[in-house]
């Protein structure tokens, strides 16, 4: 097993950063998930760590070796592609043993391997087979076992789930966790999907522009979002986040006004009076009450086991809901919600930055 340091990390094309001191240490056998909107610079991020491209500034340190200029094939790292990478013309048996082979391997080693590793993910039936023989998730416990049984220090993923449908990607979504928790190895897993970051790993570093905005488990980023951008990024339904105003603030507690006809009343916080802030509110956080803030119900959308409600309250201000089970009331109701104080996020309204 092998720990990974990034140090100050940079990549440019030209006069463009792609990455912008990226500093990231990864625990020996840690599951670390790189996670951000397309273009934010976590595929190029793995890629270097890799070995496949340059870095331009910083230094790359695996098991505690600098490892930036040091060629991808002595790095003791396994990647594993979106697209597969099989050899079509090849057994998956062959498949799995080609790397091995090329190495000067000893045959009964090479079989050895092949087989552990083929019992591990289940396609020992499957070892005669050609790739397009077949299914989309056989294909990728196939390119995972040809990862897995070079017994690398490491192993780097670049959005492996992508290409199957949904219910192939819960199935291999558990599978890869499984298999991480018995090899006990280092993984990093590049995704855009929130749901295989969250379920996934023990830290996510989420991307915005070529930097690191936070690093954290993933409770961390869901509860206590630096900004609004992290708190906008996980979560379905996404959080609500309303234009206030501290209003008042005294004897501990401060009012603060959202729309026309809101008021929640919070902790005070020290130099907020009168100032303008984000409130972020997550649905699931909000209930429906007796008394609170007066809402009308402008759609409700049940989805099974959830409902997800619309509501709005003053001319300009919509708010999202999300209750356990069937909720029956029709659009156009009047009703009120309520919510847990230690659920309410406060942002800077300029800069976007946690403030509570």
């Amino acid at each position: 097993m092998s720990n990974i340091s990034i140090q100050n990390l940079e990549k440019k094309y030209g006069d463009h950063s792609v990455l912008k001191g990226i500093c990231l240490d990864i625990d020996e056998g840690e599951f670390v998930t790189l996670i951000g909107p397309s273009g934010c610079g976590k595929s190029t991020l793995l890629k270097i760590i890799a070995g496949l491209e340059d870095a331009s500034g910083g230094a790359i340190l695996i098991g505690d070796r600098d490892m930036t200029s040091v060629p991808p094939q002595k790095r003791n790292l396994a990647m594993v592609f979106q697209n597969y990478a099989l050899y079509p013309q090849m057994s998956v048996r062959k498949n799995l043993s080609f790397g091995l082979k090329i190495s000067g391997m000893s045959k009964d080693e090479i079989n050895r391997r092949t087989e552990a590793i083929a019992k591990t993910l289940e396609i020992s039936d499957y070892l005669d087979r050609k790739p397009r023989q077949l299914s989309g998730g056989q294909r990728q416990r196939v390119a995972m076992g040809r990862a897995m049984v070079r017994e690398p220090g490491a192993f780097l993923l670049d959005e492996p789930l992508s290409n199957l449908d949904a219910a192939l990607r819960n199935a291999m979504r558990s599978e890869i966790k499984a298999l991480h928790k018995r090899l006990g190895r280092t993984m990093v897993y590049v995704t855009h999907d929130q749901i295989e970051a969250m379920t996934m790993a023990d830290r996510i570093a989420i991307m915005r522009a070529g930097e690191i905005i936070q690093f954290g488990a993933p409770d961390d980023l869901y509860l206590r979002p630096v900004n609004t951008f992290v708190a906008s990024f996980f979560g379905t339904p996404k959080i609500n986040l309303w234009d206030g105003v501290v209003e008042q603030a005294d004897g501990g507690r401060m009012d603060v006004r959202i729309g026309a006809n809101a008021v929640v009343s919070l902790p005070e916080v020290k130099g907020l009076k009168s100032r303008s802030v984000t409130v972020g509110v997550r649905p699931e956080a909000l209930n429906f009450a007796t008394t609170g803030i007066p809402v009308t119900i402008d759609l409700v959308e049940p989805t099974g086991s959830q409902t997800e409600v619309l509501v709005s309250f003053g001319e300009q201000v919509r708010g999202a809901l999300l209750v356990q089970g069937r909720y029956q009331h029709d659009a156009g109701k009047a009703v009120f919600v309520d919510r847990a104080i230690d659920d309410v996020h406060l942002f800077e309204s300029a800069t976007g930055e946690r403030i509570n």
